[in-house]
């Protein structure tokens, strides 16, 4: 399913923006493109006379037509933008960084998922199909255990002020060891040197260390004397090397170097580079075609609001070790005075960088993963698995053996009866590893869900719905349904209090009367 007809804004037409609007415009859907300079826009409109100007971002906002936006303005401006396009019910792609602020990724991801629309990162290099064949081989273990990544990323300008060199080159090569190694690293280490402005680092070098011992290290610098995009990456049956400079028959090379021990002494033996052969394509279009496809599709993009959150997690943690002069941990849990009030069982395990809000009780070995975040007074009972980059609304229940992994998000008040299953990838293999396709499940407030059900991933329960023990749901719940059967089957509707409502849609056990709208119930 494609996107056949003009529904995309592209908010900024400068450096970057330009060429979403040249990507845009080549595919047939570009509507509108928005720009504070009225000059700027009348010459774009000579350019592409079909296409209509505005210096006005929330007119942009509030017309129908436009269905998707896709922003490429000063980081700075990131956070407010995309949130008030999602408010205005738009699908988003943002340029790199998703935002500033970790507080605020985190929001905007939240409000995504509430309000069901596509938010999605310019992480360029995971549409560029060498990168994508480099992660296709790292899968496969065709290069064995990887021990090493490096990154060069240098040339000799565009120098900015807006933002440091780390800033501005990095993104690209954090999102692309993140997602290679699987994992976020343990400690980082940044340093850099500031020679053209006393506040702006013009090169910086860090270093990544992983659980799993894999260490990386990205140098980036505006003042080289030639460009230079080189990504290895050393395993222990064989290297290979993305020269992003070099032709596209040469890009991707396979080097099956190895090393023996003779004499308790490493011998290395060096072998001739295979060439690999990948189809070519423009990564720049292929990310804008992908936007439209998820448009279409509601498929998670392969560089999602979380997966932005992850690098902008980790480039924070660089700037503060440059500021500092030390290294970050990340494996520390950083708590604060809204996160301190909890009770979590000696046996219970908490990941780094997990929030968790007052009053909420861990019960006995329950596992919360990296970056996961947990409201106020819930209670997560015993033998429970919170993924990563999970967002679980105040007052929530968990009971006993549930999974709620990556993907999902529980709104206020949502009871999880024992047992009961999440699912977030739609066909899973073993073999074949498909987290770029999750489907998202959004469970909203005061939704209960009985023991041993079963959700499939990409639906939302509705507000209040009830879900009966062992059901298995297929399909998005109506506010206030109650499903029962494999395949769950509506079977009447259930007031606040979880009482079954009369055919007159009134509870008989509180009184409370209900009437029928688009979304399921509402109070009447």
């Amino acid at each position: 399913m494609k996107i056949k007809k003009q529904t995309i804004a592209v908010a900024g037409t400068g450096y970057w923006g330009k060429n979403l609007v040249r990507n845009f415009f080549n595919l047939s859907v570009l509507h509108t493109l928005c720009d504070t300079n009225n000059d700027t826009i009348t010459n774009f409109m000579v350019q592409y006379p079909s296409v209509t100007g505005e210096d006005s971002f929330n007119k942009v906002l509030a017309n129908p037509e436009i269905k998707g936006i896709a922003i490429a303005t000063p980081a700075a401006t990131h956070a407010g933008m995309v949130r008030d396009a999602i408010l205005a019910g738009k699908d988003v792609y943002v340029e790199k960084p998703l935002c500033l602020s970790e507080k605020e990724g985190i929001e905007l991801n939240h409000l995504a998922k509430e309000h069901k629309q596509i938010l999605m990162v310019g992480h360029l290099l995971w549409y560029h199909p060498v990168v994508l064949k480099l992660k296709e081989l790292v899968d496969k273990g065709e290069l064995g255990r990887i021990q090493y990544i490096y990154s060069n990323r240098l040339n000799l300008g565009k120098l900015r002020r807006e933002e440091n060199v780390l800033w501005s080159f990095a993104p690209h090569d954090v999102s692309v060891i993140l997602g290679l190694t699987g994992e976020m690293p343990e400690t980082i280490q940044a340093h850099g040197g500031n020679y053209l402005h006393q506040k702006i680092t013009d090169t910086t070098v860090t270093l990544l260390n992983f659980p799993s011992g894999i260490k990386a290290h990205i140098f980036v610098s505006w003042l080289h004397p030639f460009k230079e995009q080189k990504l290895v990456v050393v395993g222990d049956k064989q290297m290979a090397l993305f020269d992003d400079t070099a032709p596209w028959e040469d890009k991707l090379l396979l080097y099956p170097h190895s090393i023996d021990w003779q004499d308790n002494i490493p011998i290395a033996h060096k072998a001739e580079a295979t060439t690999i052969t990948v189809e070519q394509d423009e990564p720049l279009r292929a990310e804008c075609a992908h936007f439209l496809e998820c448009m279409a599709t509601r498929h998670i993009p392969r560089t999602d609001g979380e997966e932005g959150l992850r690098v902008l997690k980790v480039l924070n943690a660089c700037q503060e070790s440059l500021e500092q002069e030390k290294s970050v941990s990340f494996s520390a849990q950083k708590a604060s005075a809204e996160t301190r009030s909890y009770y979590s069982h000696p046996t219970a395990v908490i990941d780094q960088n997990v929030y968790i809000g007052e009053k909420t009780k861990i019960w006995h070995f329950s596992h919360l993963m990296p970056d996961c975040r947990i409201g106020t007074e819930c209670n997560i009972g015993q033998n429970v698995v919170i993924g990563s980059y999970v967002i679980i609304g105040n007052g929530c229940k968990i009971q006993n053996n549930v999974s709620v992994y990556e993907g999902v998000t529980l709104e206020e008040d949502v009871f999880c009866g024992p047992s009961m299953v999440f699912t977030n990838v739609y066909n899973p293999r073993a073999e074949i590893r498909k987290m770029d396709q999750l489907r998202p499940i959004l469970v909203k407030k005061g939704a209960t869900i009985g023991a041993n059900a079963t959700i499939i991933c990409g639906i939302s329960l509705g507000r209040y719905c009830f879900i009966g023990a062992s059901a298995v749901v297929t399909k998005d719940v109506p506010d206030h349904a109650l499903l029962v059967g494999n395949p769950a089957r509506q079977t009447g509707w259930a007031c606040k209090c979880g009482e079954k409502l009369d055919n007159n849609l009134i509870c008989i056990r509180c009184g409370k009367k209900y009437k029928k709208e688009k979304k399921g119930l509402n109070e009447r």
